[in-house]
């Protein structure tokens, strides 16, 4: 009887399988696609970094699904987005273009390595504080994206990125930035996707899939970079007036949120009235 109660005290020290497993081919598809760029394949390293995109989407739904959440499993998904999310854009933009370009180069390169790394260290300390309906920064996953379409859609089209470094630096450099800032980016997690639809919603998804699957390295780029535009004009739509803590700083500088604006506008609008009844008066 004692051993079996010291048996069944023993905690569970094994890791849980199914959503580790996809956490790891999401790790194993970063590092492809740093590989395929150093062989020069860099069509198959832009589609391996949205291959991992769809396994970082699945691992923790499928975890959460099936009650399997762990803090092993949070810190092994960690340590590959910034592989595969961080490393492997920075590398694959670099052979891509950015190799001629001496100093400027590379690091141009490390500035997107480095915001992810920040990015995803920022994420972690914010996980069950912050708002779950925007995300601070630009997601990694999102700036990956951006990246891995730019080299798709030129490597499609035989554009040869040595001859656009200088533009492919910058945009690295602003991507890297963009996952730093307090710009605030919509997670669209509001969505309630248990819930019904009209049939025409239905067929408008079917239409999206036949677009993407005719053009996707375009269109994927134009959906990525019109998301990366988004937080910086939401920014600018939102605020009165834009100050540097609304660009970058301390996770308490970034209040505005629609809702914070329309109090503030709220306030304004009810002192101006009480000055008016007292002028009246």
């Amino acid at each position: 009887m004692s051993d079996n109660k010291s048996g069944s005290s023993t905690p569970n020290r094994g890791i849980y399988l199914l959503p580790n497993v996809l956490t790891t081919a999401g790790l194993f598809s970063g590092f492809y696609a740093v590989v395929s760029s150093m062989n020069g394949k860099f069509e198959l390293a832009a589609i391996a970094i949205f291959i991992a995109m769809i396994f970082d989407g699945l691992d923790g739904r499928v975890a959460r699904m099936t009650n399997t959440q762990s803090e092993f499993g949070a810190e092994y998904d960690s340590m590959a987005d910034m592989v595969s999310f961080g490393i492997a854009p920075g590398l694959v933009a670099y052979n891509w273009a950015l190799n001629d370009l001496g100093k400027f180069g590379w690091l141009a390169a490390f500035v997107f390595v480095a915001g992810a790394a920040l990015r995803l260290a920022r994420f972690n300390t914010q996980v069950g504080v912050a708002d779950k309906r925007f995300f601070q920064g630009l997601a990694s996953p999102a700036a990956a994206a951006v990246i891995a379409s730019i080299v798709w859609t030129g490597t499609e089209n035989g554009i040869n990125g040595h001859d656009y470094g200088i533009v492919m630096g910058v945009i690295t450099i602003i991507t890297g930035l963009l996952m730093v800032s307090n710009f605030r980016y919509n997670s669209f997690k509001e969505v309630d996707w248990k819930g019904k639809v009209n049939f025409l919603v239905l067929l408008i998804i079917v239409l999206v899939f036949v677009v993407v699957a005719s053009s996707p390295a375009e269109l994927l780029l134009g959906v990525f970079a019109l998301y990366a535009l988004s937080g910086p004009i939401t920014t600018l739509r939102t605020v009165e007036s834009l100050k540097l803590e609304h660009v970058v700083g301390d996770d308490e500088d970034a209040d505005f949120t629609l809702e914070d604006v329309a109090e503030q506008k709220k306030v304004k609008s009810e002192e101006s009235t009480d000055k008016a009844s007292k002028d009246d008066s």
